[in-house]
């Protein structure tokens, strides 16, 4: 006789919208569920400091930025929160601001924590590689520094590390001047 395995069933959005309001954040992963911790308050001032450099940007450049939460619905069984997503001008149209997004971003960022670091750099990395986000961010406050993994072909390319002093290089935002120190500065 073969081992009993426990089943899990596959969650949906729909489902989780049906969920009680308990004011936890939730991401699914081919209907997994995924809880996503409090960060703590380095993160929120790090995210903090993105978002203005990025709504700065915008005003200049066009586009949308938005912060979380906010759930970025992939597919019925695939949702994340990103913790910045960035829409270029030319997708902002497909955008309704009265509803979540449907469609992915074209740059994601996270602001790395113990609790979501793995996943940030495993699932949620080939999730958002899978559905085409031309880049990804991977903010590391300790160092301080940002990883920028860009679409090629499909796949995410080895990312290019910004260090503390160097400037973020990114294709999406090539007039964009931000170091990583400037982020955690005191």
């Amino acid at each position: 006789m073969a081992g009993v395995k426990a089943a899990f069933p596959r969650v949906s959005y729909a489902e989780l919208e049906r969920w009680p309001e308990d004011g936890r954040r939730y991401e699914l992963y081919d209907g997994e569920v995924f809880e996503i911790p409090t960060p703590i308050l380095l993160h929120q001032l790090v995210l903090g400091r993105l978002y203005v450099a990025l709504v700065e940007y915008v005003r200049v450049h066009g586009g949308l930025v938005a912060v979380a939460p906010l759930d970025i619905i992939l597919t019925q069984f695939d949702v994340v929160q990103p913790d910045i997503v960035y829409f270029t001008p030319e997708r902002r149209s497909l955008l309704d601001v009265r509803s979540r997004p449907r469609i992915p971003p074209d740059l994601a960022i996270e602001v790395l924590s113990p609790g979501t670091a793995a996943n940030d750099r495993g699932r949620k990395l080939r999730l958002l590689e899978t559905h085409g986000v031309c880049e990804y961010w991977l903010v590391d406050v300790d160092a301080p520094a940002v990883e920028v993994y860009l679409l090629d072909g499909g796949r995410f390319r080895h990312p290019q590390t910004a260090r503390a002093a160097d400037r973020i290089a990114s294709s999406l935002l090539p007039e964009l001047h931000l170091l990583p120190a400037d982020l955690v500065r005191d």
